[in-house]
């Protein structure tokens, strides 16, 4: 198989995914698989399947075309647009919405297929991302949603620390809580998913201080990184390199560290710096930033640094390197979040899984 590629231990991401599943069971609480971050890439979906999620979820409705035969609840998790109104209907069980004109749309798109779309409501709760933020819209949105047909209103969530990193607390999550007993009294609804939040609502899971009511949780980074994400902390017996970067060396020079010349602007209209360490074995390798961030990746040999990139190549400093580095031999970097979101969406990296 060609390289660049990225290698999936299929075996650590269930893992991952049944140690989470076990955690927020505990306290009476669901998973969201979210697939976005993969790509919904086929084997690591069905790891997730196997690990216990009882949804799948993704922002991008492409995404989750690509396990529509799967028997598990879907999720929009971005906010649908009125342009995918009808692929939403048609492909997610259920989607995340704030704003009315959107609900009527996929209300009318749903009754015109004889089927009834579910939706849940989304809090702004001080992040500034999606949701409503004050209470007499909030009352107003759900009392309009109880006039349409093809639309069943079945819970409340929110989302913290993407946007303003606004850390999930018990005092800011309670309001969902009071928002539902409030709305199903008023409205004689039963709203059955309080929505919570994503991996960075963990750290009051983990402390057993999550209020009581929240019952799903939309969990991707923490899956597939091993970590919750309000202070990044890691979480106990899970793996944090499911992910594995190779890249393949093209060439193996000695050359100074300090390019010949005047100095100008490079490839992305940045100008330069560098530091004089004299001559250095450098190695570049099959790979650029048209594929990855070269702050997105490490590399598993502690001796080998980057020294940057161009569209289309990876430049290292080798010198230090113990093994006897040739041309074809492949260098392996963990992955940061960002690294698997960007690797794995470019069509010019491969993707392997392994076990």
């Amino acid at each position: 198989m060609s390289y660049p590629r990225v290698e999936i231990n299929i075996n650590k991401i269930k893992h991952n995914t049944s140690k989470l599943v076990t955690l927020c069971n505990e306290e009476d609480i669901s998973v969201a698989g979210v697939t976005k971050v993969f790509c919904a890439y086929c084997d690591v979906v069905d790891a997730m399947i196997e690990g216990g999620v009882k949804f799948l979820a993704d922002s991008r409705i492409e995404n989750i075309k690509k396990y529509k035969d799967k028997e598990v609840p879907k999720l929009l998790l971005r906010l649908p647009m009125l342009s995918q109104v009808t692929e939403v209907v048609k492909y997610a069980d259920i989607s995340l919405n704030s704003e009315i004109e959107t609900i009527k749309a996929l209300s009318k798109e749903a009754l015109n297929n004889n089927k009834k779309h579910k939706i849940i409501l989304m809090i702004d709760l001080g992040d500034l991302r999606e949701g409503i933020l004050k209470e007499e819209e909030i009352l107003k949105t759900v009392e309009l949603i109880t006039k349409l047909e093809g639309i069943k209103l079945i819970g409340l969530g929110t989302n913290l620390t993407c946007y303003g990193g606004i850390i999930p607390k018990e005092d800011n999550l309670s309001r969902l809580i009071d928002l539902k007993s409030s709305l199903e009294n008023k409205y004689n609804l039963d709203l059955d998913i309080i929505s919570g939040g994503n991996s960075s609502s963990l750290h009051l899971v983990k402390t057993k201080e999550i209020p009581k009511g929240i019952n799903q949780l939309r969990l991707g980074e923490s899956i597939i990184l091993g970590r919750e994400t309000a202070f990044g902390e890691r979480l106990k017996d899970t793996y944090d390199d499911a992910f594995k970067l190779a890249v393949e060396i093209i060439e193996i020079k000695e050359k100074p560290s300090i390019p010949i010349g005047e100095i100008g602007m490079d490839a992305f209209g940045n100008k330069p710096t560098f530091e004089d360490k004299g001559i250095r074995k450098r190695a570049l390798c099959g790979i650029g930033k048209q594929d990855i961030d070269v702050s997105d990746i490490i590399p598993d040999d502690k001796n080998i640094s980057i020294l940057g990139g161009s569209s289309d190549h990876l430049i290292l400093d080798i010198t230090d390197v113990d093994k006897n580095l040739k041309i074809g031999d492949k260098i392996y970097f963990k992955l940061t979040y960002g690294g698997i979101l960007k690797a794995m969406t470019s069509e010019y990296v491969n993707k392997k899984t392994v076990r």
